[in-house]
């Protein structure tokens, strides 16, 4: 049997961070929008994990929120190009992606909402960008490129698959992969169990309490983000970052000293004779040197993803 983790009709698909730079700060902001309807109608859960996306089956989707005792959600659909909201009562309203300033698409979304009976307060500007512009004031970012953005989601597609296993490879606290719309990008983080430093703060228009909430338990992440490289880059990180962590091997990634944190470009990945692999090899090393370097407790810790593959018959499949 071959060790190849990448599925055999997996595609990999090239997409040049500048080649959609408008497009992707205008879906950002678009984002944000979402998300922030989204943190003022969920309970917070530890490290924010109530505020993020998943990536499904068509784009991006919410967690289930709630309005006036009914429940909705939302989802960014990639295919038919429309962000979606549906009420536990029947409603359903849909907005256009296309090229439109934030400026409208945020009045459309209000309005959707509105149709809907949903009413959310937020602070309706964006965080961790710099030179913020509120979205009812910004007619800048107004590009939006249906394909480009198709390619982002196939690319998502690919990298959660990859961080969904890496994530099973582990017992202890740890979050499902998640698209965080402050930085758009997908990530997960692991966690030792230990209390973690105050966290030094510093993203750019945040409050600081917002990282403080993010980083209070010691943590290893890893996640991809389109930037940094010409087509994006995976990358890995640890707070607090052990002494001697940037010295360490990271299969076929690198140490970037201006993103202080760990990286494997997307292209390097998407050319390699399996893909998977080479992203599970990359996190797996930097997990691992983080964990030694910060005494983590692996013994508890660490799963076998493919423990139940030994014990379980084709048979036995059938009556889970």
């Amino acid at each position: 049997m071959s060790d190849r983790l990448t599925p055999d009709d997996a595609v990999w698909p090239s997409l040049l961070v500048d080649s959609w730079t408008d497009t992707r700060e205008t879906l950002h902001m678009m984002t944000q929008i979402v998300g922030k309807i989204q943190l003022g109608s969920t309970t917070l859960v530890n490290q924010w994990w109530n505020v993020a996306f998943e990536v499904s089956a068509r784009g991006l989707r919410t967690n289930t929120m709630h309005s006036a005792g009914r429940a909705f959600d939302a989802e960014f659909d990639f295919i038919a190009s429309e962000l979606v909201f549906r009420t536990s009562d029947g409603g359903l309203q849909k907005v256009e992606l296309k090229p439109r300033s934030i400026a409208d698409f945020y009045g459309a979304v209000q309005d959707a909402l509105g149709q809907i009976e949903v009413y959310v307060d937020i602070q309706a500007a964006p965080n961790e960008v710099e030179n913020p512009i509120p979205f009812a004031q910004d007619t800048t970012h107004k590009a939006y490129d249906a394909d480009a953005v198709n390619i982002f989601w196939k690319q998502l597609i690919n990298a959660n698959r990859v961080l969904e296993y890496w994530r099973a490879g582990f017992g202890g606290k740890s979050s499902d992969p998640q698209l965080w719309w402050g930085g758009l990008d997908l990530a997960t983080t692991r966690f030792s169990g230990r209390p973690a430093p105050l966290h030094p703060k510093g993203a750019p228009h945040c409050p600081d309490w917002v990282n403080i909430e993010a980083y209070d338990r010691e943590c290893m992440s890893g996640g991809f983000w389109p930037g940094g490289s010409g087509e994006g880059v995976f990358y890995a990180y640890a707070y607090p970052e052990p002494k001697g962590y940037s010295d360490q091997a990271a299969g076929a990634g690198h140490w970037d000293k201006d993103l202080g944190e760990f990286v494997l470009p997307y292209e390097k990945v998407a050319t390699s004779p399996d893909p998977d692999r080479t992203v599970l090899d990359f996190l797996e090393a930097t997990y691992l040197s983080a964990a030694k370097l910060a005494d983590w407790d692996t013994k508890l810790l660490d799963l076998n993803p493919r423990r139940l593959s030994k014990q379980i018959t084709s048979a036995d499949r059938t009556r889970i």
